[in-house]
């Protein structure tokens, strides 16, 4: 998926299978109007009998709306100067903020074109790698692979988180059992020595329904997949084969909603942009009975574990020396921005300020490479960035 972001409106350009293109415009302006400045709504953390056998279903959080409104750049004059292209690709969880941050940065500079693609993570970062983008989406940290491949190809980056996410699991409205799993249960679901095994509800748990388990997953390319498999069954990449896999979201978010034997799971923001399609299924960690649903609280706390993460972009150092990519990155990680992360329209979790002010100095010091030299890492914080 390829979005030009161009004038007051976003061309989304869709690619089928079949090389049917369709292109939608898509009207832009007044979505950040976000409703007098309201505090975000918190979903609960559910405390839950073992397994979550409670007598009445988890109640779903409210999708947020933004802490306050964004604050016009001091340097609109100048945006309002620049030209040029900024080309940008990787994750699908990701562009929801960068395809917003694009949006409104066009507001003030519109003679700068950016273009937001979606190949996942892994994908990518094999274009980033390559040098054939400027900014790079990214759902988890740059893999010690994919640094030698930077490095062969001279590629030097920025590494800069830019929000919270929570990985969400998620069931069919109609589903009326799963109302919380445990990481055992969703282990014995997704390992790969389930595949073609763990095909019933009822082998999950006995007391489950006996129904067919029909399963929706981020594909191999995407950074989801990646840390979704490490925090779930303790190895990155290890999964069954026989789900229906997509690095686009969207398609997921279909075959979920669209089947009540369904379960799946994908970024915190696609639940927020359908909640009346989908259900969270909350996460009990350690086998207790503290069943936990993500919510912009529990992301943002830490409390919704092992699938709360930072989600990234990494610049490209030359890129990063053109004025219209300097004044992009400031801007995303600005208070002219920022606010709107927690909206519905975009649905995730934004950082605190001190947090945005580190990273801005990062960005500013142009200071190289990850902070992450192994990989993602399962319930990692950002505290190493105010260091």
């Amino acid at each position: 998926m390829l979005r030009n972001v161009r004038g007051g409106k976003w061309a989304i350009l869709l690619g089928a299978l079949v090389s049917l293109i369709a292109l939608v415009a898509v009207a832009c302006g007044g979505d950040d109007d976000d409703e007098g400045g309201e505090t975000p709504a918190a979903g609960p953390t559910a405390t839950q009998p073992s397994g979550g056998q409670a007598g009445s279903p988890t109640a779903q959080p409210t999708p947020t709306v933004a802490a306050g409104k964004p604050v016009p750049p001091a340097n609109k004059d100048e945006l309002a100067k620049l030209k040029g292209e900024i080309i940008i690709d990787g994750s699908s969880t990701v562009y929801p903020v960068t395809a917003a941050a694009a949006e409104e940065f066009r507001k003030y500079a519109k003679d700068v074109r950016i273009s937001v693609g979606i190949s996942g993570t892994g994908g990518g970062f094999k274009k980033f790698c390559n040098g054939e983008t400027d900014i790079q989406d990214a759902s988890r940290p740059i893999d010690p692979k994919e640094v030698e491949a930077c490095k062969a190809k001279g590629i030097e980056y920025i590494e800069l988180p830019v929000a919270y996410d929570g990985l969400s699991v998620v069931v069919s409205p109609k589903n009326t059992w799963a109302q919380c799993l445990t990481v055992a249960e969703l282990k014995k679901i997704w390992e790969p020595d389930a595949q073609g095994k763990i095909t019933n509800w009822k082998q999950v748990r006995d007391s489950f329904p006996d129904r067919p388990l029909k399963l929706y997953g981020a594909g191999a390319d995407s950074g989801t997949f990646d840390y979704f498999t490490e925090a779930i069954v303790g190895k990155a990449k290890s999964s069954r084969g026989d789900y229906q896999a997509s690095e686009d979201d969207n398609i997921l978010v279909q075959g979920v909603s669209g089947d009540e034997n369904s379960l799946g799971y994908f970024g915190y923001a696609y639940y927020v942009e359908n909640p009346g399609k989908l259900k969270l299924v909350a996460i009990d960690e350690k086998g207790d009975g503290n069943c936990v649903l993500p919510s912009e609280e529990t992301i943002r706390t830490g409390k919704y574990q092992p699938l709360s993460r930072p989600i990234f972009i990494y610049v490209r150092k030359e890129a990063a020396e053109r004025p219209e990519v300097q004044a992009f990155v400031k801007f995303y990680l600005s208070k002219s921005f920022t606010p709107i992360i927690p909206t519905k329209e975009v649905g995730y979790v934004p950082l605190t300020d001190e947090l945005y002010a580190a990273i801005t100095k990062r960005f500013e010091s142009k200071t190289l490479g990850t902070l992450f030299p192994k990989g993602a890492e399962v319930g990692a914080t950002l505290d190493r960035y105010l260091k």
